[in-house]
């Protein structure tokens, strides 16, 4: 069977590292792809958003399979133009995926249908919306109503970072135009909670924590992530229960009542507050670094877990015993102005390296992106996992990168 994977990124990375090992799979096409994915996909130069020119090549290529990776492509509708050509592809609609490309959207959602999320309002007028934040007291928590690759969620300490915030998003059009929400802060740990979805049916897969600063000790911008690790030690069976209930559950079930039924990914970035679980975001396709250290724990076929969903089959996931821990190597002045094009040479390593932002310039291997490298360790406890990583990371060679080198530490203390 042939499977295209539309993106370009690390997730897409993954995934096409998971279905290389499906030996119904006789070849892969990744597009646009990047320089790591070259190894094991045929990379085709087509924009994840060029919705005309993947779907062409669907029907040329004869593509059993397509699998969407980023929420630009689902936002541009590449799954209702494959489902009106009669194509199998593996992905939520323009309309259900709203859940992310909106957060008006999604919050005017959960009020509705009563889940668990922060209070707040929506705002496109900036006096409006500077008189509400006047009334609060920080950290206030600003989000842009649209899609701003990771980027549009600020958590502003102080008044002052609040005032530039909204003025960056309301009147200077930094992500372009918009609307913004305004939440109240909540406190606790964050995890991501992805699951597969059909319609009404649910299929959880493992838990990951993301790490959104961009340096140590959480602290610095928020980016795309700097680092996760898999599985969670302080998500107990309870509160999974309760996610997939009156969260992952309700919200698919909300969805089809709205006239939005969901099949692909649902992905919940929920917190655990001392009042229980609750919804800080929802997106509509794989996380991204979640994916990197969720697959590769993946024993079942997941060609026969993607088709099922499409298919509206029952799907069973087998999952191995062992722990994950991904680290990024982002481009030095990461999530703000960065310089690219520094080659990187990858020694012996024994980690799975995911490339994010690379590209081959005079045949060699160079950085082309804000986070460049994820390289994942696994081993039975987080600890081995996480010492493995950095191992590897000594033997990848860039003047232009920095990592974060207490990914999962809080709870490596814990395990020990």
């Amino acid at each position: 069977m042939k499977v295209l994977v539309i993106g370009s990124g690390g997730r897409c990375h993954a995934i096409c590292d998971s279905l290389k090992k499906s030996p119904k799979v006789t070849k892969i096409y990744a597009a646009p792809g990047n320089a790591g994915m070259s190894s094991i996909a045929t990379l085709v130069n087509i924009k994840e958003t060029d919705v005309s020119s993947l779907l062409d090549f669907a029907i040329k290529e004869k593509i059993y399979l397509t699998v969407v990776g980023p929420e630009v492509a689902l936002a541009a509708g590449v799954v209702n133009r494959f489902n009106e050509m009669g194509l199998r592809i593996f992905g939520p609609t323009k309309e259900a995926a709203r859940i992310e490309s909106s957060k008006q959207f999604a919050k005017d959602l959960m009020k509705k249908y009563n889940i668990p999320t922060a209070q707040y309002e929506t705002f496109t007028d900036y006096a409006k919306a500077l008189n509400y934040i006047m009334d609060k007291k920080p950290p206030y928590v600003l989000k842009y109503d649209g899609l701003a690759a990771g980027k549009g969620v600020v958590i502003a300490n102080d008044l002052n970072q609040a005032k530039q915030t909204l003025a960056d998003m309301l009147l200077n059009s930094k992500f372009g135009e918009g609307k913004v929400v305004i939440e109240d802060f909540l406190t606790g740990e964050e995890f991501s909670f992805m699951c597969l979805v059909d319609n009404d049916k649910v299929y959880p897969l493992e838990l990951a924590q993301d790490h959104k600063r961009a340096f140590e000790n959480n602290e610095g911008p928020n980016t795309g992530g700097m680092g996760c690790f898999s599985p969670l030690p302080f998500v107990t069976k309870e509160d999974k229960d309760f996610a997939i209930k009156e969260i992952i559950q309700k919200t698919a079930n909300a969805l089809i009542k709205e006239g939005y039924p969901f099949k692909g990914v649902l992905y919940g970035g929920l917190m655990k507050t001392p009042d229980g679980i609750k919804v800080i975001e929802f997106n509509a396709r794989f996380g991204d670094p979640e994916t990197e250290v969720i697959l590769p724990r993946l024993e079942s076929d997941i060609f026969d877990v993607f088709c099922n969903i499409v298919d509206g089959k029952e799907v069973l996931l087998k999952w191995k015993d062992e722990m994950t821990v991904g680290i990024v190597l982002a481009s030095k002045g990461y999530p703000e102005d960065y310089k690219k094009g520094y080659e990187i040479n990858i020694g012996e390593v024994k980690s799975n390296v995911y490339h994010m932002g690379t590209t081959i310039k005079d045949d060699k291997l160079v950085t082309n992106g804000g986070r460049v490298l994820i390289v994942v360790g696994m081993a039975k406890t987080l600890i081995e996992a996480r010492n493995n990583a950095l191992e590897d990371i000594k033997n990848i060679k860039c003047e232009n990168l920095f990592f974060r080198k207490d990914i999962g530490t809080i709870h490596i203390k814990e395990e020990n």
